[in-house]
């Protein structure tokens, strides 16, 4: 699992209805490395005040985008935690080139690297398949898709009866916008990888099992 007892340190790439963030949960599960999500260390941060994510506020109540190099910080803070020794899985960053160049700066420092970075690629079709097909009850708030997981009665609750709706943000042109910009941020980070030979495509169409299958398979072979 480690070259010795250095850590190995995985990033996960996928767009936005690839399931990036269940495989994660069953990743971390599996391998028990922590699942480090750039979200939640956000959320986690501001929540405890730490100077980090007071710093991060300052610029999110401003409207701005928080540098890289606070960002950074709090990615380099929580990896020094004892949880991590083993390594982690990272969801969520880097999300740019330079971040990615940033974070690789700073784990050299440390005597680590990046070493490797499973891509669950989806077509943007399924993506949109699976985005927009979501309702919701306006009684009971149960989720129902219309491919995926369809009530019994079009548009009627099978829990409570209750209406079902579509959220403006479940709506296929938010989806297909969220989609687009996505692969117009991230493709030249997926080129970036690819090229240090640390990208490894894994086909996320696939049931949620085969497509841990083969991600397990790849960290593994490290």
């Amino acid at each position: 699992m480690s070259e010795g007892s250095r850590p190995i340190y995985v990033v996960l790439l996928g767009a936005p209805g690839a399931g990036k963030g269940t495989q994660a949960t069953g990743l971390a599960k599996s391998l028990g490395m922590p699942h480090v999500a750039s979200g939640d260390l956000f959320r986690e941060a501001l929540a405890k005040q730490t100077p980090l994510g007071l710093s991060a506020k300052e610029y999110m109540d401003r409207g701005e985008l928080v540098p890289d190099g606070i960002t950074i910080g709090m990615v380099m803070e929580r990896l020094g935690q004892p949880d991590c020794a083993r390594g982690v899985i990272l969801d969520g960053f880097p999300r740019t080139i330079e971040q990615a160049k940033t974070l690789d700066a700073a784990l050299a420092c440390e005597g680590h690297r990046i070493d490797l970075v499973p891509y669950i690629k989806v077509s943007e079709k399924m993506l949109l398949a699976r985005l927009a097909g979501r309702w919701t009850c306006k009684r009971c708030g149960a989720i129902y898709h219309q491919l995926f997981n369809p009530p019994r009665i079009a548009g009627v609750c099978d829990v409570c009866g209750g209406e079902l709706y579509q959220r403006s943000d479940d709506t296929r042109e938010t989806q297909q916008r969220r989609i687009r910009v996505y692969f117009e941020q991230t493709s030249p980070l997926i080129d970036f990888f690819r090229q240090r030979d640390l990208l490894v495509e894994v086909d996320g169409e696939q049931d949620v099992q085969h497509v841990q299958a083969a991600l397990l398979e790849a960290i593994r072979r490290l």
